[in-house]
């Protein structure tokens, strides 16, 4: 790994192309060669193909899901690229087909997952190289190394320890940034695009994905599932604009205008860099994803090891009926991270967070929701946000019990650099009525890499199995199985399969009428009639 300081130009114009961070994260698109990719990196990039797949599935009939799909299914027998849920013979134009895709991996927050100096849910790549992919007619191999290649970028951008990475949430900058580099590199070594237009991609998708995280407050609605599908829009056009020959804006990162100036650490100090590790090709085997985890519950990351933690401690908890007694529970603390406590815990200030008929969008960024309704079920499944009128008096009064508290320890291994003392956990002591605490900790999720049951192969096509019951045959699921297994030697046509049809169940279509849909003359009717 080579670290590369990334800072701003001292004069317009003084820092060569070469010198620039979009350059070199073109070269790494460039010269990266299948060799360059270990047999582990392949085989975890099908792990989490067949992890995409399973929660797209599993949120095909959600309505902001329906309406991406209705979107890709405007553009219908224009392009070669396929949308989950659909038959393979129904193709759709491949910036809608990755939009529609994207959309619906995101929606349930159960995507991968990689936290650093910055946050991410690196599997966002994957929709729209696979889409471009279909259309363009690319083998499998060639799609392995890209969606490689994207992990490599993402994670490096995020930060890979040793002060590495650009944060872009201190600044409330949306993560989704650092999604559509890594998309337009990856893509670019996919095609196996010259350095030049893979660094005018990268310029023209870094410039036009600056969002702020306004997104992920208040009445939180559709941006933050349908982020990584504007990414993908974004990223796909990026690349077609550089392969015109076409130039972005640069140095995107470095000029005297760029993101880096106007929007992160350089707003207040011109001096401000960053360090950026980046692998070498030739040298470097292609490894982040390695660095990459798992989500074993729909919720947000940092929720992963709470989670396991409110479920482990049910059984010492007074019990009622089988179930945990909330009125002999006074209170529950947990002792955090910064991020958990300010982001998804009561440091957030956020009313809607400790109120259960918010939207799912706030409530799996509610660590007091994640730990009162494990501990008010006792479980964790794919039901637990859909509450009960009966259920919600009980698990209002439980939420509003919990509070969060950051801690130097916590915050601490939230931040290290040492995988084994990085942790996204914490303590929780619970007080009960009778003066008595019961308290326990919790550095790593289960599935988590360092966890007690870390997730391999089994274990992702459990979760596909788990989420498509109901969805898909047996028949189905085996065939997606043998085509990611297969994928290194796929040909093009075969990546269709890496969509499953839904073939036992119905999939709905859109309700409403907006600018995509058949029933836009209608809508133009209204409008007349209303003047």
């Amino acid at each position: 790994m080579k670290t590369h300081i990334v800072k701003a130009e001292k004069k317009s114009g003084s820092l060569k192309k070469e010198e620039q961070l979009a350059w070199k994260i073109a070269q790494l698109a460039a010269k990266t060669k299948d060799a360059d990719l270990p047999r582990e990196t392949a085989e975890m990039i099908k792990n989490r193909i067949i992890d995409n797949a399973a929660i797209a599935l599993a949120a095909a009939n959600e309505y902001p899901v329906t309406v991406a799909r209705a979107k890709a299914l405007a553009t219908r027998g224009t392009g070669k690229a396929t949308v989950y849920g659909l038959p393979q013979n129904e193709t759709c134009a491949p910036r809608e087909a990755a939009f529609a895709n994207a959309v619906a991996v995101r929606f349930r927050d159960q995507d991968d997952t990689y936290l650093a100096a910055e946050y991410s849910h690196p599997d966002d790549n994957i929709s729209p190289l696979l889409a471009v992919a279909q259309h363009l007619g690319i083998a499998g191999r060639d799609l392995i190394r890209g969606i490689a290649v994207a992990y490599e970028v993402q994670v490096a951008l995020v930060g890979t320890g040793k002060g590495t990475g650009i944060c872009l949430h201190k600044h409330k900058v949306d993560h989704m940034t650092h999604i559509a580099a890594a998309t337009a590199a990856g893509m670019g070594s996919m095609l196996r695009l010259p350095i030049e237009q893979i660094y005018h991609a990268v310029n023209f998708a870094v410039h036009n994905s600056i969002s702020s995280r306004q997104s992920r407050k208040g009445d939180i609605g559709a941006q933050k599932e349908f982020v990584p599908g504007f990414s993908a829009e974004i990223s796909i056009d990026a690349v077609n604009f550089a392969m015109h020959g076409l130039k972005g804006p640069n140095p995107v990162y470095e000029g005297e205008d760029s993101i880096i100036r106007r929007f992160l650490d350089g707003k207040n100090d011109p001096n401000a860099s960053y360090k950026v590790a980046l692998a070498e090709p030739g040298k470097d085997k292609l490894r982040n994803i390695m660095l990459t985890y798992p989500k074993e519950h729909a919720f947000e990351y940092q929720g992963q090891a709470i989670i396991d933690m409110a479920l482990e401690m049910v059984a010492k908890m007074p019990q009622k009926g089988g179930k945990v007694d909330w009125s002999k529970i006074k209170d529950i603390e947990l002792v955090t991270s910064h991020h958990t406590d300010h982001v998804i815990g009561t440091g957030a200030n956020d009313p809607q967070k400790i109120d259960p008929d918010s939207p799912r969008g706030t409530l799996d960024h509610s660590i007091m929701f994640a730990i009162a309704r494990a501990m008010q079920l006792g479980r964790w499944d794919e039901s637990v946000y859909d509450i009960k009128a009966k259920e919600k008096p009980e698990l209002r009064a439980a939420m509003r019990k919990i509070k969060t508290r950051q801690d130097a320890k916590w915050e601490k291994r939230y931040h290290s650099t040492d995988p084994k003392e990085q942790a996204f956990g914490g303590t929780m002591i619970v007080t009960l009525t009778n003066g008595k605490t019961v308290k326990a900790s919790k550095a790593c999720a289960n599935a988590h890499p360092l966890g007690r049951t870390p997730w391999k192969r089994p274990d992702y096509i459990r979760k596909l199995e788990r989420l498509t019951e109901g969805l898909l045959s047996d028949i189905a699921r085996k065939r997606f199985l043998k085509t990611v297994e297969g994928l290194e030697k796929a040909k093009s046509a075969e990546l269709a399969g890496l969509t499953p049809r839904i073939d036992s169940a119905a999939l709905e279509t859109v309700k409403t009428c907006g600018i995509y849909d058949v029933c836009h003359g209608s809508v133009a009717e209204k409008a007349r009639k209303r003047k």
